[in-house]
């Protein structure tokens, strides 16, 4: 599957994942019940607010099940073995190719600081 860029917002509504995802609403309202990890928010006129973590989850969740070929069970499962739990918050979710990519990321930003504060040294 191809990376999927998530724009950087807070919180994104149901027809947005859908388009990001290319999973239907009516599968996301699904996976809302059998995925507790997966719990948007509600407006007061009861539309879904999905944070950037839960639209994380659902790429995840959507590999394991059309790439991996996975049941629902057995995705559950692989998200229970990775750290998670299906009765945890997504915020408390641990997948860790993603903490690969922000310790990769802390990494090269610290080389570019360092390097511009020599460039500021030697003025």
């Amino acid at each position: 599957m191809e990376e999927i860029k998530i724009p950087d917002k807070l919180y994104f509504k149901i027809g947005e994942v859908s388009d990001l995802t290319g999973v239907k609403p009516y599968v996301l309202r699904y996976w809302e019940s059998e995925f507790n990890i997966v719990k948007p928010s509600k407006t007061a006129s009861n539309q879904r607010l999905y944070k950037r973590r839960e639209v994380e989850l659902i790429l995840e969740i959507k590999r394991l099940l059309y790439e991996e070929k996975f049941t629902i069970a057995g995705a559950k499962k692989v998200l229970n073995e990775r750290g998670g739990t299906t009765r945890r918050s997504a915020g408390q979710m641990k997948l860790p190719l993603q903490q690969k990519k922000t310790r990769e990321l802390l990494q090269k930003m610290r080389k570019e600081i360092e390097a511009i504060k020599k460039l500021v040294e030697t003025q």
